[in-house]
């Protein structure tokens, strides 16, 4: 099972100013360093990575077929992530008690959602999605 995880630091939640030239302390990013290496050396790490503040940011919202974008921050963001984790592990219980193990600091919240699988999706989706391009592109990506 694969499951996308996302830190949303306590620096970065509602009320906070966030400076757009914010970057994690040193001694923060040494903890997470080992944290990721432990899970990279368990196999269950697939990617991970961490976002810039929402001021360099931009968001699409759609409406009547057309997309209007909003430069960051946003005013109407309650929580917003600061990175995230692609990790495989046999189960969500599995996740979780990796994520546990995660070095955040007080204030910070992780967020686990399992990633849907093709073979979640009934037949007639399935065939819907099926297009040769895009399944090389995920695969090489998987790789």
């Amino acid at each position: 099972m694969r499951f996308l995880v996302f830190m949303i630091p306590g620096v970065y939640q509602p009320g906070k100013k966030v400076d757009p030239g914010f970057t994690p302390s040193a001694d923060m990013v040494e903890k997470m360093t080992k944290f990721n290496e432990q899970l990279g050396k368990a196999g269950a790490l697939i990617s991970l990575d961490g976002l810039h503040p929402l001021a360099k940011g931009a968001r699409l919202a759609f409406s009547g077929g057309k997309p209007t974008v909003t430069d960051g921050p946003y005013v109407e963001a309650k929580e917003v992530v600061g990175g995230f984790w692609m990790i495989q592990t046999k189960s969500k219980q599995e996740a979780i008690d990796w994520m546990r193990r995660c070095p955040a600091e007080d204030g910070d919240v992780i967020e686990i959602r399992q990633v849907f699988e093709m073979s979640d999706f009934p037949a007639d989706v399935q065939k819907a999605a099926d297009n040769p391009t895009v399944r090389a592109q995920v695969e090489k990506s998987r790789r």
